[in-house]
């Protein structure tokens, strides 16, 4: 790492993870880890091992598979949270324990019910424990946006001599300005011995919509590491943005002194595969990787833009995505081309089996498509065709009446386990009497928190793809189902949400918060 390298650490699977329904599965973890690799993010925060086994599992399968990034598995300060990071992160080429305490005065007295002494010899414990287990240690103080400087001073001292490598600075709520962010973090490095040892790391979330003004006017004051998620997603309002935080320091090298090693032509297709597999649609006037990001209306614009383009275009849209290979695929392509393609999109296939089936779906929708786009591809490979063996209820056939005057009616064919049912409902349209069919034969006692229909191209031909949220025992899981019929879409997703309740009835999300 170079001295003026920007380390991109990215919590998409952690904190992004604990958005309301974001929760993936651990092959959906490890699709987006392998597209993080390939974008070269330099430290991917894989989850929160303690919080449940399916967590755990999920980062000890990311730590197996990613050779080019460093894992980090994140932990409370206990010796307990930090044995089974430990053990999650060691099958890892580059592994590291990210643990955490809170220093905020009314975190300290209302939620940890710990003196300020406890919490510094909390952390001090925490940080020994873990450099016994790894070399690699970073140590966040939780809310420390609005602790108290002094006490910052003397817990980040204390960790440092104990050996943590990384100092992480998060604004946990969102609550500051940054000219006050960048001054806190300047007086840290100044006042606190031993800081040109460590990097210095920022974690902002966007409750004031400032998370990613904040990031940036820190590594103006010296910062070296922004922890930040694909989308911004994360809980509450989310998280910095990373495509925003790369390609601000990327494209303002004229102000910055530092860059980072992203590939940021796979940005595009890093934010529309965290968008298929947490159901979280990017609203149009995203910066970077909206739809229309790089689009031009008014007249002037495109006067100017066709002139010139760097009149009202600051980046290049192929730069980071967009435009690449949008025509990929027809009804004539072959089986290997499809492969080829599934790789280029960082989509892995793990099996014959598997491949077979995505090809079977992939050439019926070009039967239904006469262009098949990126797009499309994510959207079939989204849904229960990653895994098989979790495919409990399966889809076999729909039939649906819908007249003016009519009460709609639906008639739903599927397969749970081994045994094909069939019911009838009706509804107040048809996608209600298509649940209400379902429902009848499952019986899954959920809660419908959710239903979106995003079209997936452009074109009365296009894939709908739909999102359906369920919740049940406090479990909250998000079904994709994609089809040029909305109405097929949407029994899809009902029943792929159906499938991972069923797959997995422990609940996954991780409850860290840094």
């Amino acid at each position: 790492m170079a001295k003026h390298d920007l380390i991109i650490f990215d919590t998409t699977l952690r904190d992004g993870e604990q958005s309301p329904g974001a929760s993936m599965t651990r092959e959906e973890k490890l699709r987006i880890a392998r597209q993080l690799e390939k974008m070269r993010v330099d430290v991917i925060e894989a989850g929160f091992p303690a919080a449940s086994n399916g967590d755990f599992e999920a980062v000890r399968a990311v730590a197996e598979a990613i050779k080019d990034s460093t894992i980090a598995g994140l932990c409370r300060a206990s010796d307990k949270d930090i044995s089974r990071a430990l053990e999650a992160v060691r099958p890892a080429r580059a592994g590291r324990i990210h643990t955490f305490i809170a220093t905020s005065p009314i975190h300290m007295e209302k939620k940890l019910r710990m003196s300020p002494d406890q919490v510094i010899e909390a952390a001090r414990n925490a940080v020994r424990f873990a450099r016994n287990g790894i070399d690699d240690v970073e140590f966040s103080c939780e809310d420390a946006g609005r602790s108290e400087l002094d006490f910052l001073c003397r817990i980040v001292e204390t960790v440092i001599k104990e050996g943590a490598r990384t100092i992480n600075i998060p604004d946990t709520v969102g609550y500051n300005l940054p000219q006050q962010f960048a001054e806190r973090i300047r007086l840290l490095r100044e006042r606190v011995p031993n800081s040109d040892k460590v990097i210095w790391s920022v974690h902002c979330h966007n409750d004031l919509g400032l998370a990613v003004a904040n990031s940036l006017a820190a590594v103006t004051a010296g910062a070296r590491q922004v922890e930040c998620t694909i989308n911004g997603l994360g809980e509450r309002a989310g998280n910095a943005s990373l495509e925003e935080i790369v390609m601000a320091v990327r494209t303002r090298q004229d102000f910055f002194d530092c860059d980072t090693r992203i590939d940021t032509t796979q940005i595009v297709p890093a934010s529309r595969m965290v968008s298929s597999i947490t159901g979280f649609p990017v609203q149009p006037n995203k910066a970077i990787v909206g739809a229309n990001a790089f689009a031009h209306e008014s007249g002037i614009h495109q006067d100017g833009v066709l002139k010139h383009r760097e009149t009202y275009e600051i980046m290049r849209a192929e730069d980071v995505g967009w435009y690449a290979n949008k025509l990929v695929l027809g009804k004539h392509s072959g089986r290997t081309a499809f492969r080829a393609r599934l790789q280029e999109l960082g989509i892995e296939v793990d099996s014959e089996q598997v491949l077979n089936t995505a090809f079977t779906r992939f050439k019926e929708l070009a039967d239904k498509k006469h262009e098949i786009f990126d797009e499309d591809l994510h959207a079939l490979m989204s849904e229960d065709v990653i895994a098989p063996e979790q495919e409990h209820y399966r889809l076999v056939s729909t039939r649906f009446h819908s007249e003016t005057g009519e009460t709609p009616r639906a008639s739903v064919t599927l397969v749970a386990g081994s045994q094909e049912q069939r019911a009838e409902a009706e509804g107040s349209g048809p996608v209600d009497a298509a649940f209400k069919s379902i429902e009848s034969m499952v019986r899954s006692g959920t809660e419908l928190l959710l239903y979106s229909v995003n079209a997936i191209t452009t074109g009365t031909d296009a894939q709908g793809e739909v999102t359906v949220r369920l919740s049940k025992a406090g479990r909250i899981v998000n079904g994709q189902g994609a089809d040029t019929d909305i109405i097929v879409a949407s029994a899809k997703a009902y029943l792929n949400a159906l499938n991972k309740l069923y797959a997995s009835p422990e609940r996954v999300n991780p409850q860290g918060d840094v």
